[in-house]
């Protein structure tokens, strides 16, 4: 496995696969071809079906300017290797191809080339599992975080350092933004609204309420654009933040403990990034807030005091119980359902950590286990449930609109 660095990624939102992923793209192939004429850029699959929503178009043409760009949209055609592809074309003067490159967006800010060599640096880790990260951190007296600090070096305490404060910045950029969401849904800030009524509540319903506020001040600032850390991607970036905001305000943690728990929740992200995918347009949401929920519960069991078996538990808890999550953003926005799923994520990954710290930390179903499930779930899923906009809610929605007539036939 990469680096953590390679994992929690500060970039603009609304999509790390879709956004950030093509624009990191466009500005290495800028970089190699530096006197095109004009360029060509071709959006494949899952890419070019929500791309328009995503602000994709955007993420491959800015890097560019004042160049031109030409844009092309296969929505119905997949290249081989994940169904985020993209072809870049440099032109010259005439329209002649110069020099062409595929790479996919493969999640979390991620790309593979079109041999299917990722990019970033080395692999850091020897674990393909979590059993083998569990046997390592029980034969040595060893907490995760631990784990991680040995291959990563203490220079990871620095860069996490910086995701934090990227991550408490958006929670208060988000709580402090009013209005409505750029796009044609007309969905209003909620964040603000909600985090002012949790003033006046207590006990669970006021810190309940407090959860779903920084999980939506997050997700609204990730659907603006606005900057955000990938966790693991931009669509899931409210669910870890919002409990680890949530849990140093309710128990008076440090900030030390709180980067202490980024490199466990960074860990799981890391296996299931491994093992599985983290993509949605691969898997499905399942992918991205189910693993979200996994590593914000595996890091709240931690800061509550829970053995490495109890955070496995906790973060096994986190992503069976989004087994099978589709991902359908209405209108290819990543807005509905996108982000009242990362506030109710948030609130139960904090259940899950509850429920593991109540056990012994055993149980019969493992995080390795839900992995595998979770992977072969989301190839067994239909190509319209996994990020095009073409299933679920955004097909349903989209009859709706059309007319009731359209649901005739539809159940009772």
């Amino acid at each position: 496995m990469k680096s953590l660095q390679e994992l929690y990624r500060v970039g603009l939102g609304p999509s790390s696969s879709h956004t950030m992923g093509p624009r990191f793209a466009a500005i290495a192939f800028k970089a190699a071809n530096p006197m095109a004429a004009r360029l060509r850029v071709t959006l494949y699959g899952a890419l070019a079906a929500t791309g328009r929503g995503h602000l994709t178009d955007l993420a491959v043409s800015v890097p560019f300017f004042p160049t031109p760009v030409d844009i092309v949209w296969l929505p119905d055609r997949s290249l081989p290797l994940h169904p985020n592809g993209i072809q870049f074309e440099a032109l010259d003067a005439v329209g002649s191809v110069l020099t062409r490159r595929v790479v996919y967006s493969v999640g979390g800010g991620a790309l593979l080339d079109e041999n299917g060599q990722p990019d970033g640096g080395d692999e850091v880790y020897p674990h393909a599992s979590m059993l083998e990260v569990l046997e390592q951190a029980e034969r040595e007296g060893l907490s995760i975080w631990e784990i991680v600090e040995r291959h990563e070096g203490p220079a990871i305490w620095r860069y996490l350092c910086r995701v934090w404060t990227s991550m408490q910045k958006t929670i208060a950029t988000g709580l402090n933004a009013e209005g409505r969401l750029p796009g044609t849904l007309n969905v209003s800030r909620k964040a603000s609204a909600y985090h002012a009524r949790a003033q006046s509540l207590a006990g669970y319903f006021g810190q309940t309420a407090l959860q779903f506020a920084y999980a939506l001040a997050v997700s609204e600032e990730n659907a603006a654009g606005g900057e955000v850390v990938t966790a693991p991607t931009c669509g899931a970036c409210g669910v870890l933040p919002a409990v680890l905001f949530f849990l140093q305000g309710h128990a008076h943690l440090s900030d030390e403990k709180i980067c202490r728990a980024l490199a466990t929740a960074g860990m799981i992200g890391n296996l299931v990034k491994r093992n599985a995918s983290i993509s949605g347009a691969e898997v499905g949401c399942q992918g991205e807030v189910g693993t979200a929920c996994a590593m914000a519960a595996g890091a709240a069991t931690q800061l509550l005091g829970g053995s490495v078996r109890q955070i496995e538990y906790a973060a096994e808890m986190g992503l069976e119980h989004h087994l099978g999550l589709t991902c359908d953003p209405i209108g290819g926005y990543v807005q509905i359902p996108c982000i009242e799923r990362n506030a109710v994520a948030a609130v139960r990954a904090v259940d899950c950590a509850a429920y593991a710290l109540l056990s012994d930390g055993h149980h019969i179903v493992s995080f390795d286990e839900v992995v595998r499930t979770m992977w072969e779930t989301g190839c067994d899923m239909k190509a319209s449930y996994r990020e095009t906009a073409r299933g679920g809610l955004a097909k349903i929605h989209a009859l709706r609109k059309k007319g009731a007539s359209s649901f005739s036939g539809m159940g009772s």
